[in-house]
């Protein structure tokens, strides 16, 4: 894909451009393409939301960047997709936590493969938070009415 294709940077809409799509977002009928010979189409509402979502989006001052599930990273794009080092990442790969093809010598990672070990180690941690939590909480530790003042 073409780097100009796939990146929808926000600062590059005038304030009126960026207001009429908030505009747009915020109507009640049912959304619709038109195309130019008048032709409608009706979005189904996934599509509809995805859309209010990247609108949203570009109101905060947020690029967007579309890329398909089967985009293939090398290993030094996909550990700064997943904030981590280049070496840890070949390390899960070689375990086989995340999926990965050579192309010759050099490994490549699908960005669904990339999302789906993603949700794993979130889910986990988010789990391993929720159960120390539940310790402090048990043990007497928790203070909802903390204000983080020194008394």
């Amino acid at each position: 894909m073409n780097p100009k294709e796939d990146r929808l940077d926000p600062s590059l809409l005038k304030p009126a451009e960026l207001n009429q799509l908030i505009e747009l977002v915020s109507r009640e009928e049912r959304p619709a393409l038109v195309g130019r010979e008048g032709v409608r189409i009706e979005l189904p509402d996934p599509i509809f939301h995805l859309l209010v979502n990247t609108v949203r989006q570009m109101q905060q001052g947020r690029a967007i960047i579309l890329m398909p599930e089967d985009e293939t990273f090398t290993t030094q794009a996909a550990a700064a997709l997943l904030g981590m080092s280049r070496q840890h990442l070949v390390e899960l790969m070689e375990k086989g936590e995340i999926p990965h093809h050579r192309v010759g010598t050099h490994r490549r990672v699908t960005l669904k493969d990339l999302r789906a070990y993603q949700e794993v180690r979130d889910k986990g941690r988010r789990e391993s938070l929720g159960r120390l939590f539940k310790k402090i909480k048990e043990a007497g530790q928790y203070d909802a009415d903390y204000t983080g003042d020194a008394g």
